[in-house]
């Protein structure tokens, strides 16, 4: 690989890019939605004394969700559709190798994909002074939006290089950016859902007249009673949720908590649902209505959760990185040349 060649290949998309106007019409379009979400998310929590947290959650996410939506076009089609308009094969008799060609799509794809989360950095920063954020949940969370741009766009890469027609290879990976939002909350719900085990409570209380309801006296305790339920297994399929896109932001992305030990923003409440995913369900449970002291709430509040488990955001980036470097090395081994074989079809020049 050459580094001069490459960034030869990077400068030529982007400014094949930056030449359309469509390309500043979605900008625009983009950073007139991000206006709308952050004034109506002051709205909303301006109640709150420190509303910055709430907001800037809000609008990261936000942030995330044009990003997954966006991306898939601006990299899904970078190679085959170069083939499709017989540009490809021009490059590929230069003397810029295939990892030249694939990796310099790649970062010019990633780069367009981060001209986005620019336009977003303003709106980010309002969130950030309203109160509650730190520059250390900034960094973080702009650090994440890059990587997830970085992931998408290597998935949209790869499979343009895959796959010989565009419309195929654009379709596929917003079916694999689906498959990381959507489908591993389904897979953990149907997982944690179908694997159960059998868990047993057992209770006891005073005993009381019949008649007038009152406690007999003098005060005699009644026989344990056993009662056994089904308990869903979702600590088995945790790691499912981790490699969600949405998940990852939420996990890494420092939360503020207050008095009480509740989350103030939504990074919080999402990153409390996932650790406590991790934690094992009890399958005794006793209550003794004889005994006050085992009436005492001991659960552990949203803060000690988080303390008490692993953060599974480097889970999630693994599978990610997993996913998205596998589909760029088959998109390179199928653009490479000379080609034994191509699908049915493919233009070559």
């Amino acid at each position: 690989m050459n580094i001069s060649r490459m960034w030869t290949i990077v400068r030529l998309e982007l400014t094949q890019r930056t030449r359309s106007v469509a390309w500043y019409v979605l900008m625009g379009i983009f950073a007139v939605l991000l206006l709308i979400v952050t004034v109506m998310s002051f709205s909303v929590f301006s109640s709150s004394t420190e509303q910055g947290g709430g907001v800037y959650s809000v609008v990261v996410f936000f942030v995330l969700l044009l990003v997954v939506l966006v991306s898939p076009t601006l990299s899904g089609n970078v190679i085959n559709g170069d083939r499709d308009a017989a540009t490809l094969a021009p490059l590929q008799i230069t003397l810029a190798s295939t990892a030249d060609i694939v990796l310099g799509k790649f970062v010019a794809a990633w780069i367009t994909g981060l001209a986005f989360l620019a336009v977003a950095v303003p709106f980010l920063l309002a969130a950030m002074l309203g109160g509650g954020v730190g520059p250390a949940t900034l960094i973080v969370s702009l650090l994440v939006l890059i990587l997830e741009t970085g992931v998408v766009a290597a998935i949209g890469v790869g499979l343009s290089g895959v796959l010989a027609k565009p419309l195929f290879s654009v379709a596929s990976t917003y079916l694999v950016v689906a498959a990381l939002v959507i489908g591993t909350l389904i897979a953990f719900m149907l997982g944690g859902g179908a694997v159960r085990d059998q868990g047993v409570s057992y209770t006891r209380d005073y005993v009381y007249d019949r008649d007038t309801g009152q406690i007999v006296e003098p005060q005699v305790c009644g026989e344990w009673e056993e009662y056994s339920f089904d308990v869903p297994r979702f600590d088995y399929f945790w790691g499912f949720l981790a490699a969600n896109p949405f998940v990852i932001l939420a996990d890494a992305t420092p939360s503020a908590f207050d008095v009480n030990g509740n989350p103030q923003d939504m990074f919080g409440w999402i990153k409390a649902g996932v650790r406590g995913a991790q934690v094992t369900p009890e399958l005794e449970q006793r209550w003794d209505g004889c005994d006050s002291t085992s009436w005492q709430d001991d659960s552990l509040s949203v803060e000690d959760v988080e303390q008490a488990t692993v953060p599974s955001w480097w889970v999630g980036v693994a599978i990610q990185l997993i996913i998205a470097g596998g589909l760029m090395w088959w998109g390179w081994a199928r653009t490479r040349t000379p080609a034994r074989r191509l699908p049915p079809g493919t233009r070559v020049a």
